[in-house]
């Protein structure tokens, strides 16, 4: 153990030190951290038998296993991906699960080899107790104020134009709609969305201690990341601001944001079969919400929205997409926001445009503490 190693959990993220995390592809899999890389001691077989002689056999049997599974070659080819890790990022550090052998081991080897690398004390499971234990107390100690709006306002773009703001849909990679999916469908794991939460939440107090933070009305579900309890409850007590937009500015934004943008990105991805996945997208978005539109409805924006797909498609012009969008707009998505409004107890303390909105957030949220 070096005199490097380290328990400064609050440090390692705040400054976003590079981790190596040799732990088996599938615990990292499940949960890690944003600046993390897995390159493991140990691949899940070799884990998995390791464990089952640790609990039958117990400690010793289960290293003299493991020098036995790890070869030569395997120890070699290891060490020749922890020295370049350590080249990259002289300033990082290793871990594994709790800080214990495979750390220490992957310690013992590069020094060994005359390569000092500090370790993480408590490894994985004591930074993310950190982390949960600091979300917890920034759902506490951070003000939170709220931007609403109808569907389509624009929050996002409005939220993003301030520094006082956590992006939620941008950690979750998901726009929070029945569309709101990216090309590939991807979100991180829960654990994951927890930690970059955590870990944004962590720098905001540090960088804005006096300040209050702007958030976005969201659902507890942002796709598939759930918003922890104590954050979401917080977030349902804050006052809120809303934000005003034209219909037609609204069904702009949709168009451009859902359509224009997106249409170029299957192509680029897609090639030749850009189209049907582009449509099967769209129109597969579409039909989950279809008990919840109703039929009439639900066939008259699907009907809609084949016709701008045919016309995207033969163009490249998205403005056939309008009709559908404020179909969508007045008949669903401003009714569900007037019926969901009454449900909540939120303070409304100030209400405007884009410009308004900037200039209330400028001056009212630099000091709330």
């Amino acid at each position: 153990m070096t005199s490097q190693d380290t328990n400064d959990y609050q440090s390692i993220f705040l400054e976003d030190r590079p981790l190596m995390d040799v732990r088996a592809p599938v615990e990292f899999e499940k949960g890690a951290f944003p600046k993390s890389q897995n390159i493991p001691i140990l691949d899940d077989l070799q884990r998995e038998a390791i464990g089952t002689c640790y609990k039958k056999e117990g400690q010793d049997a289960a290293i003299a296993l493991g020098l036995q599974l790890v070869d030569a070659d395997i120890r070699e080819q290891r060490l020749g991906q922890w020295t370049q890790f350590v080249k990259a990022y002289p300033e990082g550090y290793l871990y594994c699960f709790r800080g214990g052998l495979r750390s220490r081991t992957t310690q013992n080897w590069l020094q060994e080899q005359g390569v000092n690398y500090p370790l993480i004390k408590g490894g994985y499971k004591a930074m993310r107790t950190y982390l949960l234990q600091q979300l917890e107390l920034s759902a506490e100690q951070i003000p939170m104020v709220i931007l609403s709006g109808l569907t389509g306002s624009g929050k996002t773009h409005v939220l993003n134009k301030t520094r006082y703001q956590i992006d939620l849909e941008g950690l979750a990679n998901h726009r929070g709609s029945a569309f709101g999916s990216d090309i590939n469908d991807f979100q991180p794991t829960q654990i994951n969305w927890e930690n970059k939460l955590s870990i944004d939440c962590l720098k905001y107090r540090h960088h804005y201690p006096d300040a209050g933070l702007l958030l976005e009305d969201e659902s507890k579900r942002i796709g598939r990341n759930i918003l922890p309890d104590s954050f979401y409850l917080k977030m349902q007590q804050a006052p809120s601001i809303f934000l005003q937009r034209e219909l037609e500015q609204r069904v702009a934004i949709i168009r451009d944001d859902y359509f224009t943008s997106s249409w170029p990105l299957y192509q680029q991805q897609y090639q030749q079969a850009g189209e049907e996945k582009f449509s099967t997208f769209l129109l597969g978005s579409l039909a989950r919400i279809k008990k919840r539109l109703g039929g009439v409805l639900y066939e008259q924006i699907n009907a809609s929205f084949t016709l701008a797909l045919e016309h995207l498609f033969a163009t490249g012009e998205s403005n056939l997409f309008d009709e559908g969008v404020r179909l969508l707009l007045l008949e669903y998505y401003d009714p569900m926001y007037q019926y969901q409004l009454k449900n909540k107890q939120r303070k409304l303390v100030f209400s405007g445009t884009e410009p308004e909105i900037l200039a209330w957030v400028e001056e009212h949220l630099k000091t709330m503490t």
